[in-house]
């Protein structure tokens, strides 16, 4: 009997002591919830920043986009240096004699009256020479301050479908982050729930080795009084051997679990974490298994069509057919008005002296092309094919979110009923070994005997620690297949 109490009574310690040191960790430790981790997923994750700034990038081109709407206005300032011109020599020119008009005023009457009469029609040439060095062509120097100004009046429609596409765009990529956001809460959930069962693993299978210990030590207590053979000592060194293989593999594998979830909520790998959520209802962190009840998934329909992704694909089918729209108003002509408000001088030096001339012009433009090479007709049907894409995209993806509810759904009835068990397995198993090992003390039972149940206990114990991660790991995809938004889920209430 004494060797029983023992052995029980140093699986309790090993168990009470591990519990403790898990809660408490080292000094230097990150100790983390369920909750804190997916605040900080969803904080830190480079995977929702990228979502972030494709955000901001559509609403920047939905900005651009909007500004074709409005006036264009551009100012420019010119000087120009004349170092050599054909019309320098114009305003210089010299009159043959012939071709002068140059009236004697101390002549004879007579004579000015027939001088008139001959030369008045070179009177006129007289001033060609003024009149073209008056003119800007050639000078040396010229500046232009000038204003122009242009508003489209009709695009056949591609400006108001350019903006929006661009808000098609914008709603897309804000669906997108929400996306992203919930797929990093679910990532975050299910590592950590993974890294609590590998936990649970490690635990249980230490707890195992101990035991075999225990009963190791028991038999070769036995065999020094004679009650027990060397066969039974072989046996139980023998069992003893093969649960360390376990306790190495299930301590690697919580290593990976734990590095998996730090990578998650970046954490750096020399930082050690302690897990402070139990895979227990009981635990604040984690919902009461009566207060959940998932909707029929006949049910949710209206809610599935809302999930962030499916309308992400719906904005994608609206900018595919106005894509459409686009490509249509290609073949209509386009109207267009501008003015150039300008004012010019032409100094003698280089800065003028406010001898300034004004140049102002308004035009409308109208065009037209009637011929493309057929290349309206390819952008059209280019635009079409890709939107009955998107139309079949968007029916893939409603009935893969309805699947996956689906799945979680009926996952969550199944966790939840083994739950039920669980616990009532694990309490059995507990009180067979116990019994086993006592009758095993009396020589009532056999080496295999206390192999069996001890095998029977710690897979039990394994059970009930993974019926809670699958109903657990199970609700977190229902509520990601809804479109529940991590903050308002039961991680971060």
């Amino acid at each position: 009997m004494m060797p029983r109490i023992a052995g029980i009574a140093l699986a309790a310690t090993l168990l009470a002591s591990g519990n403790a040191t898990a809660q408490a960790g080292p000094p230097d430790s990150l100790r983390l919830t369920i909750t804190e981790s997916v605040r900080r997923a969803l904080e830190q994750s480079e995977e929702v920043r990228v979502a972030r700034a494709r955000v901001e990038n559509a609403s920047a081109q939905a900005r651009s986009a909007r500004s074709a709407l409005l006036p264009q206005v551009s100012t420019s300032l010119l000087y120009t240096k004349t170092l050599r011109s054909v019309f320098q020599s114009v305003g210089g020119f010299t009159l043959p004699d012939s071709m002068k008009f140059e009236p004697d005023s101390l002549a004879p009457v007579a004579d000015r009256l027939r001088y008139l009469e001959e030369k008045t029609p070179n009177a006129a040439f007289g001033a060609l020479g003024s009149m073209f060095s008056n003119l800007p062509f050639g000078r040396e120097n010229a500046w232009t301050m000038a204003a122009q100004v242009t508003q489209p009046l009709f695009t056949g429609g591609r400006i108001l479908y350019s903006v929006s596409l661009a808000n098609h765009a914008a709603d897309a990529a804000e669906a997108g982050l929400l996306e992203a956001t919930a797929e990093a809460a679910l990532e975050t959930r299910l590592a950590y729930l993974g890294a609590k069962l590998a936990g649970e693993a490690m635990e249980i299978v230490s707890t195992s080795v101990q035991l075999a210990r225990s009963h190791l030590e028991r038999v070769q207590l036995q065999l020094e009084t004679g009650r027990a053979s060397e066969l039974d000592v072989l046996r139980a060194e023998v069992e003893l051997q093969n649960l360390l293989p376990q306790q190495i593999e299930a301590e690697h594998g919580f290593a990976l679990a734990v590095l998996n979830l730090k990578r998650l909520i970046n954490v750096p790998g020399t930082t050690a974490l302690v897990l402070a959520t139990e895979l227990d209802p009981a635990d604040p962190e984690l919902p009461a298994l009566a207060a959940l009840h998932l909707p029929d998934p006949a049910s949710v329909q209206p809610r599935l069509a809302r999930r962030a992704s499916v309308q992400a694909a719906d904005e994608m089918v609206n900018l595919r057919r106005t894509q459409v729209k686009v490509a249509r108003s290609a073949y209509l002509p386009t109207l267009g008005l501008s003015g150039t408000f300008a004012r010019q001088a032409y100094p003698a030096g280089i800065w003028p002296e406010g001898d300034w001339r004004d140049d102002w012009n308004v035009s409308l433009a109208l065009s037209w092309t009637f011929f493309q090479g057929f290349r309206r007709g390819a952008d059209l049907d280019a635009a079409q094919a890709q939107l009955l894409e998107s139309q079949l995209q968007h029916t893939q993806l409603l009935e893969a979110v309805q699947l996956e509810y689906q799945q979680a759904e009926g996952d969550v009835v199944r966790s939840r009923a083994q739950i039920a068990t669980a616990a009532t397995t694990v309490k059995q198993a507990e009180r067979v070994h116990d019994l086993t090992q006592l009758r095993f003390d009396e020589g009532l039972a056999t080496q295999l005997d206390v192999s069996a149940a001890r095998l029977a206990l710690q897979q039990a114990r394994l059970n009930a620690a993974r019926a809670y991660h699958d109903f657990y790991a199970a609700l977190a995809r229902a509520e990601r297949a809804l479109g529940v938004p991590p903050r308002d889920s039961w991680t971060t209430r």
